[in-house]
């Protein structure tokens, strides 16, 4: 994880359209917080770019002091429907004055209402069922669990293995940690379970075979059979890239979960709503998943998450045995309704592809100016990704792609830190509301300010 300093940096004063830089960076007044938060919370926490958000309105952010930035970041791919969207806000406003604040697992009527928009969503709604649940984490674990069920309770215990992808990232929870293949996340666990495999995923960048051959020769290797795997799971997109499947590799994958009977997950907790120019990522390849994995900008806000699955799969679990305590909690479920009426109404999705269009035209144009250094630019609709690598390589250079990210911060656009492996990625969300001429001047920023750091190296 990225470490910016907490020293103040004297920069330019900027006054745009819609950027506003009228500070030093951090802001000297902020620090006493920052100090507060450091003796209070583990460190963990930190490790964003230092400024203290205090407003957000649908694409900018900005602070106490009067400085504010064009997001580029949507709170990690939360906001695809903008920040603080008015009909969101008056959605929850009406459940807090009824008022109805939580229901546990007793039922209310926008829980129906929420479970049927998704499932409308599935790709074949009257086969499908929606389990609510709060986070992403929470998503992919039960996935997981619901995997490892099915096979169970079907075959065996000889059926017992989900394989993954390495560089996966799955979420915080143990099984999602073991399920991710990101090593660094896994040490604290010593002893594994051992049906957790990893394959390499197919980026064409760092692994330049795309064959769905290596997937199958990967499995061989750890001498694991097609027969005796109970899940497959994969990121719509790995979102330290973002890097996307190869169609026929996508297809290919689908076609061996269904001659084994494997359950086949697809994680869309960053790619789902919109982000990728379709409602879910996974329809840009053509093919029907058996669990999806939701979350984030499910709502745009409030803490949601949801596994939308096949009813074979979903319904096994006795009533009152797979539940969570804030299942469907009516603020969130209220969001998550006016969210999915927004992006539905103003075709969001097709906005995304839209402008993704030129805008990833114009990112590559960047990558290729410094191919060098830029090693590969990925995306689609509103989610991009610049690699830095070091000289002709590809190993990822994550000091340099920092320095991008704080140039980018001093001049009035905000990006999450860099990720992806060794944090060399330089990772591009807006929201999905973002004004075009936004977009463009935030895009000329970007330019000037990778133009500016490669000049000083």
């Amino acid at each position: 994880m990225a470490e910016y300093s907490l020293k103040p940096v004297k920069v330019p004063q900027i006054k745009t359209k819609y950027r506003r830089i009228k500070t030093a960076l951090p802001v000297p007044q902020s620090l006493p917080v920052f100090a507060k938060l450091r003796g209070s919370e583990p460190r963990s926490m930190s490790g964003q770019p230092p400024i203290l958000w205090h407003k957000a309105d649908n694409f900018l952010v900005g602070d106490k002091w009067g400085n504010q930035w064009i997001d580029w970041s949507s709170g990690v791919l939360i906001t695809n429907t903008g920040h603080g969207c008015p009909e969101i806000v008056k959605a929850v406003r009406a459940v807090l004055d009824r008022p109805l604040l939580a229901t546990y697992v007793f039922p209310h009527e926008d829980r129906a209402t929420l479970t049927q928009m998704l499932r409308e969503l599935a790709p074949v709604p009257s086969k499908y069922q929606v389990f609510l649940l709060s986070t992403g984490s929470e998503a992919t674990e039960n996935c997981i669990k619901l995997s490892k069920t099915y096979a169970l309770q079907k075959y065996g215990p000889t059926k017992k293995y989900m394989v993954s992808f390495q560089n996966a990232f799955h979420g915080r929870t143990m099984g999602s940690q073991l399920a991710g293949g990101i090593e660094p996340l896994k040490t604290w666990m010593v002893d594994r379970d051992r049906t957790f495999v990893q394959v390499p995923f197919p980026d064409g960048f760092r692994n330049p075979d795309t064959s769905f051959d290596l997937f199958l020769q990967s499995l061989a290797k750890q001498k694991v059979r097609p027969q005796d795997i109970a899940g497959v799971i994969t990121e719509s997109y790995q979102g330290g890239g973002p890097s996307f499947l190869p169609v026929k590799y996508a297809r290919q994958l689908e076609k061996f979960c269904r001659q084994h009977d494997i359950v086949l997950t697809m994680d869309e907790v960053q790619a789902g709503f919109g982000r990728t120019g379709k409602m879910f990522c996974f329809q840009h390849y053509g093919i029907k998943p058996d669990l999806i994995a939701c979350g984030k900008g499910i709502t745009s806000s409030l803490p949601l998450s949801a596994v939308i699955g096949r009813s074979e799969v979903m319904d096994l679990y006795a009533p009152g045995s797979m539940t969570s305590t804030h299942s469907a909690s009516p603020l969130a479920v209220a969001a998550a309704i006016a969210n999915l009426k927004v992006l539905h109404k103003k075709k969001l999705a097709a906005r995304a592809a839209k402008l993704g269009a030129w805008f990833m035209t114009e990112l590559e144009r960047i990558q290729q100016k410094y191919p060098q250094r830029l090693g590969r630019c990925w995306g689609k609709g509103l989610v991009a990704g610049i690699q830095v690598v070091k000289p002709g390589t590809c190993e990822p250079d994550g000091a340099v792609a920092l320095a991008i990210n704080l140039a980018c911060l001093y001049n009035g656009v905000l990006m999450f830190a860099p990720v992806g492996s060794g944090g060399g990625c330089v990772k591009i969300a807006p929201p999905l509301t973002i004004a075009e001429d936004a977009l463009r001047e935030s895009l000329a920023v970007f330019e000037q300010c990778v133009d500016e750091v490669m000049a000083r190296l």
